[in-house]
């Protein structure tokens, strides 16, 4: 039988069509699939069936049915995984550099969703359908470190409100170019698709999704930054994007700034890692909070970096 779940609206996306909100609350459903949805009365508010452009009121109950999800057909692999947590309901594992996250074209085999679907042995949430299952949210190819998978339906629903709402922590580590003088700032800048490179992303653009991200000086070299960058939102690349519109693109980061830069090293990708993860768990209701160590190369390279 298909899951049925329940949620609460708050006060925060009052007025907000309500298949607007559930597309941003699982990625892999689009908004004409939840509109569909609706005409067979599977999503409920207070009870009552609603069309697709229901505004929510806060404390509004929705109530709604998930489809069955499909058996993978793509194969469990025996891939070693650095578990950094584990329980009935979550895995968060440090990712390594080069790894993608799931399978696309190109990439069938040796992502991540291959190595969970051998360590989980079928337990993995089934809402963002059958080539990410378990998947949450993603981190780049060349960005190492801590990632959250959900083994079962209820806990990815818990973690997806919690990523929209901004109450999951946080934090990575970046080397970036030239030398910042603040000790703190903010970057509070739209991003959205690059008005004429579509592969890329920009800051600033016009119909760009809200993203802030908060940077900490952690050293400063010759002719390099070490900072922190806690995220307040997650859009796609926003770290490598923000930190470009600044002047500051990130060391290694082959795809934004790179006209910019010729590189003194020879780097796989942008020196990014997401080292700190916090969140309330989805059945304890307990903060859990995970911390991945420096890559070896970064390590290397904060040693190594002229002063």
């Amino acid at each position: 039988m298909p899951d049925l779940f329940r949620f609460q609206v708050t006060e925060e996306y009052e007025d907000e069509r309500i298949d607007k909100y559930m597309a941003s609350l699982i990625d892999s459903l689009s908004r004409s699939f939840i509109q569909k949805m609706m005409k067979e009365q599977k999503v409920l508010v207070n009870n009552i069936p609603v069309k697709a452009n229901y505004r929510l009121r806060a404390e509004d109950e929705i109530c709604f049915t998930l489809p069955e999800a499909a058996e993978p057909d793509i194969e469990a692999e025996n891939i070693p995984l650095d578990i950094l947590y584990e329980d009935d309901d979550v895995l968060v594992v440090n990712k390594p550099k080069g790894m993608v996250v799931h399978p696309a074209a190109g990439h069938y085999s040796g992502t991540l969703v291959n190595a969970v679907m051998y360590h989980c042995r079928g337990s993995l949430s089934g809402i963002n359908g059958v080539m990410r299952p378990g998947i949450v949210h993603r981190i780049d190819r060349d960005t190492t470190g801590s990632l959250i998978i959900c083994k079962n339906d209820n806990a990815h629903l818990s973690i997806a409100a919690q990523l929209k709402d901004h109450t999951i922590v946080r934090r990575y580590r970046a080397i970036v170019h030239g030398v910042i003088r603040e000790e703190e700032l903010c970057i509070n800048s739209p991003v959205g698709r690059h008005p004429t490179d579509r592969k890329k992303m920009a800051a600033g653009v016009r119909n760009g999704k809200e993203a802030v991200t908060h940077i900490k000086v952690m050293e400063r070299f010759r002719a390099y930054t070490y900072i922190e960058c806690r995220l307040e939102t997650g859009r796609t690349h926003q770290i490598r994007v923000h930190m470009d519109s600044i002047g500051h693109p990130l060391l290694g980061d082959t795809v934004y700034g790179n006209r910019k830069y010729s590189l003194p090293y020879v780097l796989q990708g942008q020196t990014l890692h997401a080292m700190t993860l916090g969140f309330i768990h989805p059945v304890s209701g307990e903060y859990v909070e995970t911390t991945a160590p420096l890559p070896d190369y970064f390590s290397h390279l904060l040693e190594t970096l002229p002063r």
